[in-house]
């Protein structure tokens, strides 16, 4: 149940005239007041971002005018706004600055209501126990000073609330006699029914079960005629329980249901509620992001709540609501059919909801497939001449633009891949490969891939592996690879002038050719605050670095966190302020045997060099409907003085093959009139020797098998590395 102290975060702005009216001047005090009227009315609606305007607002007036008591009342309104919209770290910072501004004011009154926000804030977390009692009690103090009695039995009542929660029923007691002495001429209705309250709570904990009985049926049968759901749900919760601990079992399940009825009930205007809270908390983030661009000051970035935790939390509360049936089909086996058709409601709302979020997700996974492939497909453009020409020696005075034009390409490239895979994460469609490989070429190719980085940042990378671990070994490089750079590339990013470590130390090997290895990367740059620790490892979370513009999507933990998800491992992270971050994760590392490995196409790097004269002999066919990817591989090639031929669609390549002869066909997927895979095919019935390589921007995971079993020898993925790209084609012209 919500406790009277969250309630009364804003109580202190509907009487504030008393405190403002010691202002002179009728004309800024009616404008300020304005301000404060709308902030109040747009947080009743959840509108948040106007809230946090005009309170803002309120504030810059209130110092304009010096009308102090405003100001701190604009600062105590986006304390709480804070506080509501789940952003506790600015709801105390500015709950503090309101308390130290009624400080600097000398007004206790105002010092004793921000001494009880700031305490209301501190007692949800036994952390700040302490803290929270602190403060209640100088805001007591302060309102006996003032005589302000009804203040005080206010924040009496938030002080037993606090104890109770924490399971100090003496401490809560003495305040319960305290507040009975006050000499308070009129109780507020609803504040003498949370004491009454408080007293059946305080009863049941001491097993006075009479008077803590009579106490709570009062409070349960004024919630059941005032329809007062919170009031309804405390007290038959304690019902309950205290009959249950009476061994009135009848009772205890009578009460039990009504429990649940109101608990259903305030289920429904929660989820009201809630509904309204995310689109009022997206908007102030979208708020948020435009004000850190106007004024340059502090960068925020979106967090985006996943259908998956969406769908966590709805499994976790039928789980729950399973629990609750099946304890009380134990005890009250009576009801056992009441009890199986809600479940079976439950389930059906979780099977609609499950097959809807998968539908979500198979759109959403589809979108982006498509949409990288649009993406691709240009930027193999924007990446092949940009490498072109930057390798013209005519073009050196043009060198750094065309660097920054390929460094941009390849970033916007490495997002798509990102997002992208991300994607197929989220919707289960990644699976690990099992292929050999070796594992110091690996670790090499990665140390060799951040050779320009590190010496831009002044950086050295020390690569230490355990000899016992064995070299050849069989599984999926690609992912091991995505899980060392972004980690690699994290230290190296934060890390200036400094020393990065990368470390693979064996911890136990197995009979059946298994080996535990643990990889440890670790930097001795500035570290990572406590705080942020967990938050890093979330969608587009980064931590700012101050000394570099640009900090990264904030996808590569995430990346990181769900590939060993698949090898069933978890990421550690060590850390402290100055001192650098270490991250550590193990993975069964399984030696290659020759008999029983899967056998799949395994690229080796060319060891022999082509003559140009024996490349000046191949023709190469270029199947592509796009003219500026025909010129990009065109103008390869050429460069490596191997003739080309140019088709704009598969019709017009299966008419080329039959009246030319080509060494090489280099074949697009996606085209009009006939695409790749359907010209493979009419190849292959009169020539079944031509290699074919699909040179494709489509995703790979999706379509590998139905293009290989056109008859393509290979793929090519663009945009392409270049050495890669040439590895591949020489490999095959050298058959």
């Amino acid at each position: 149940m919500c406790k009277i102290k969250l309630l009364a975060l804003l109580g202190f702005l509907c009487c504030s005239t008393i405190a403002i009216g010691q202002s002179d001047s009728i004309w800024p005090r009616d404008t300020l007041e304005s301000f404060l009227n709308k902030s109040n009315a747009a947080y009743d609606l959840y509108q948040y971002k106007e809230a946090i305007e005009y309170a803002s607002e309120l504030v810059e007036k209130g110092k304009e005018y010096k009308q102090r008591d405003y100001e701190f009342l604009g600062y105590d309104l986006l304390g709480a706004i804070y506080a509501e919209s789940d952003d506790s770290v600015q709801g105390k910072k500015y709950s503090e600055k309101a308390l130290e501004l009624a400080r600097e004011i000398g007004e206790d009154s105002l010092i004793a209501w921000g001494a009880l926000n700031l305490g209301i804030l501190y007692s949800d977390n036994k952390n700040t126990l302490d803290l929270a009692i602190h403060y209640f009690e100088e805001s007591i103090a302060l309102n006996r000073k003032l005589k302000d009695f009804d203040e005080v039995y206010l924040t009496y009542i938030n002080l037993i609330w606090t104890y109770l929660d924490n399971d100090e029923p003496h401490k809560a007691y003495k305040i319960l006699k305290q507040a009975e002495a006050l000499p308070v001429k009129e109780i507020d209705t609803l504040n003498k029914v949370y004491m009454d309250l408080l007293y059946g709570r305080y009863h049941l904990t001491q097993k006075n079960y009479r008077a803590a009985e009579l106490k709570l049926k009062y409070i349960a049968d004024l919630a059941d005629a005032e329809d007062n759901t919170d009031l309804a749900l405390e007290a038959y919760e304690n019902l309950a329980s205290l009959y249950k601990e009476t061994y009135n079992f009848k009772q205890a399940y009578k009460n039990l249901d009504k429990y649940h009825d109101y608990k259903q009930r305030a289920y429904t205007l929660k989820k009201l509620e809630e509904t309204e809270k995310a689109r009022a908390k997206f908007e102030l983030e979208q708020a948020h992001k435009d004000l850190e661009v106007a004024l340059k000051e502090q960068k925020y970035s979106e967090e985006l709540i996943s259908k998956s935790r969406s769908l966590t939390s709805m499994l976790i509360f039928v789980v729950a609501i399973l629990l609750i049936s099946l304890l009380g089909i134990y005890i009250f086996y009576r009801t056992r059919k009441k009890y199986i058709e809600n479940l079976q409601t439950k389930n059906k709302e979780l099977n609609a909801a499950r097959e809807k979020a998968e539908k979500l997700s198979k759109v959403k996974t589809k979108f982006l497939s498509t949409v990288s492939h649009e993406l691709r497909t240009p930027l193999y453009g924007v990446i092949g001449i940009s490498t072109l020409l930057k390798e013209d020696k005519n073009l050196e005075a043009y060198s750094d633009d065309l660097n920054s034009l390929k460094f941009s390409a390849d970033y916007l490239l490495s997002l798509i891949n990102d997002v992208l895979l991300l994607s197929k994460m989220d919707a289960d469609s990644i699976s690990l490969s099992r292929i050999p490989y070796e594992l110091d070429i690996l670790l090499q190719n990665i140390v060799r891939s951040f050779e320009s980085t590190l010496q831009e940042n002044g950086n050295q990378l020390h690569l230490n592996i355990d000899k016992e671990i064995p070299n050849h070994l069989v599984g999926d490089p690609i992912r091991l690879s995505q899980v060392l750079i972004n980690l690699v590339g994290n230290a190296i990013k934060f890390t200036e002038n400094g020393n990065i470590w990368l470390e693979l130390k064996l911890l136990k090997s197995r009979k059946n050719n298994t080996f535990k290895t643990q990889f440890i990367i670790k930097d001795d740059g500035p570290g990572i605050p406590l705080d942020k620790q967990s938050a890093i490892f979330n969608e587009f979370t980064q931590i700012e670095n101050n000394k570099r513009g640009h900090n990264g999507t904030g996808l590569g933990l995430t990346i990181v966190k769900k590939i060993l998800k698949l090898y069933n491992s978890k990421i550690h992270l060590r850390s402290e302020l100055g001192n650098g971050s270490e991250f550590s994760f193990e993975l069964n590392l399984t030696v290659f045997d020759e008999k029983s490995a899967p056998k799949e196409t395994i690229h080796k790097v060319l060891k022999t060099s082509y003559k140009e004269e024996a490349l000046s002999l191949k023709r190469v066919l270029i199947v592509d409907d796009n003219r500026i990817n025909q010129k990009v591989t065109q103008k390869t090639l050429e460069k490596y003085h191997i003739k080309s031929s140019l088709a704009d669609d598969g019709s017009e390549a299966v008419s080329m093959c039959k009246t030319n002869h080509f060494d090489l066909v280099l074949m697009d997927i996606n085209m009009p009139k006939m695409n790749g895979t359907e010209a493979a095919r009419h190849i292959r019935k009169f020539n079944k020797d031509l290699p074919i390589l699909a040179l494709t921007a489509v995703e790979l995971d999706e379509n590998k098998t139905e293009i290989l079993n056109s008859g393509i020898n290979d793929i090519i993925h663009k945009p392409y590395n270049l050495s890669k790209f040439l590895e591949i084609i020489l490999s095959y012209l050298s058959n």
